[in-house]
C-alpha cells in the first residue's frame, strides 16, 4: 500500500486510466482528500457505482481536500443538489432520484459548471450525453465488505492534469 503523503490507497496508471485499491473507508476518504487538494476551480467529478459503493464517503474526502468540514457533507438524494463554500465552492449533486433527463433544467445543474466551483455528481450515468467533454470518471465497485476499487478515467487535459498531480 502506497501511504506516501499520508495516502492510504494505492494508484496504478494505464494511459488515461487509472485504478485505486481502496482496502477501507479511510482510504477512499485519503483518495478524495488527495483530489480535493488539487482542485482549482472548473472541475467535473461524475461518480458512479452500486448504492453504499462509497460515492458520498469520497465526496467527504475532497471536501476535507478542500478545507471543507467534511462531517458538514451529507448524501443529497432527495434535495438534488447540496452547496459547500470553502474557498471554491464544492456543489455536490445526487442523480439517483432523476426520473428524467428534462429533470436536469430544471435542477439547474449546469448553472453550477463554472471557473469559481467544483461538481462531484453522483449516479452521473443518469445524465447521460449531458456532461461536459472535460471530467473525471470515478466508478467505486465493491470488493470485499470494506474493500473497494476505484477506476478513474480522464476524459480532458484538465481532468487528466488532476490525476497526475496526484500521482
Amino acid at each position: 500500500m502506497n501511504t506516501r503523503h499520508g495516502r492510504l490507497f494505492s494508484l496504478h496508471a494505464e494511459g488515461n486510466a487509472w485504478t485505486a485499491r481502496l482496502p477501507s473507508v479511510q482510504a477512499t476518504e485519503s483518495l478524495g482528500q488527495c483530489l480535493g487538494q488539487q482542485l482549482t476551480g472548473g472541475e467535473v467529478i461524475a461518480l458512479r457505482g452500486e448504492l453504499g459503493a462509497g460515492k458520498t464517503v469520497l465526496v467527504r474526502g475532497i471536501a476535507s481536500g478542500m478545507q471543507i468540514d467534511p462531517a458538514v457533507v451529507t448524501s443529497p438524494t432527495f434535495t438534488l443538489i447540496h452547496e459547500y463554500s470553502g474557498h471554491l465552492q464544492l456543489i455536490h449533486a445526487d442523480l439517483y432520484r432523476l426520473e428524467h433527463l428534462r429533470e436536469l433544467a430544471e435542477i439547474g445543474l449546469h448553472d453550477y459548471m463554472h471557473a469559481s466551483s467544483v461538481v462531484v455528481i453522483e449516479w452521473a450515468e443518469r445524465m447521460k450525453d449531458h456532461l461536459p467533454a472535460d471530467r473525471l470518471d470515478i466508478l467505486l465497485e465493491h470488493q470485499q465488505r470494506s474493500r473497494r476499487t476505484a477506476s478513474l478515467r480522464a476524459t480532458g487535459t484538465k481532468s487528466r492534469d488532476l490525476v497526475v498531480k496526484i500521482l
